[in-house]
């Protein structure tokens, strides 16, 4: 078998496109649960946006909801707003609507610096950890059951 490696340093979007193409071919053929997660409407999208009295965006969540799991993506408040619970109130509030959706676990990513106390006191466990992620730091895979 004859071939050559070619070494980039920049964005090659059709490269890109290529390698996602083969991959979801691949797991497509290889999971069931892929290949419907490319229907329209098995990934439903959860958003949750806080405003203040002049409806400025202070914070929120994304989340998306599939294969009985919500995965959060983002959430964050603005700093004057955090301390005060509605962090604590708004995870819930999302949990529930997640629950409504089908959801029965929540996954979710976090660094050191982040927020894991703060999951970890409303039921969320570490079930992965990369150290020195940045360095000097750790990257959490953390998750919790809803039921």
């Amino acid at each position: 078998m004859d071939y050559q490696v070619e070494v980039l340093l920049e964005k090659h979007d059709d490269f890109t496109t290529f390698l996602n193409t083969k991959i979801r071919e691949y797991n497509d053929e290889h999971s069931p649960y892929h290949k419907n997660t490319r229907q329209k409407g098995s990934v439903r999208p959860l958003n949750l946006i806080v405003n203040d009295h002049q409806q400025q965006w202070i914070g929120g969540i994304t989340a998306e909801v599939y294969w009985g799991w919500v995965e959060i993506n983002k959430f964050w408040f603005s700093k004057e707003y955090r301390g005060k619970g509605i962090g604590g109130k708004l995870l819930a509030k999302a949990e529930e609507a997640a629950k409504q959706m089908g959801a029965t676990k929540a996954l979710l990513t976090t660094y050191d610096f982040q927020a894991r106390t703060f999951y970890e006191a409303r039921g969320y466990q570490v079930v992965g950890e990369i150290k020195d992620y940045p360095p000097g730091s750790s990257y959490y895979t953390m998750v919790k059951h809803l039921i």
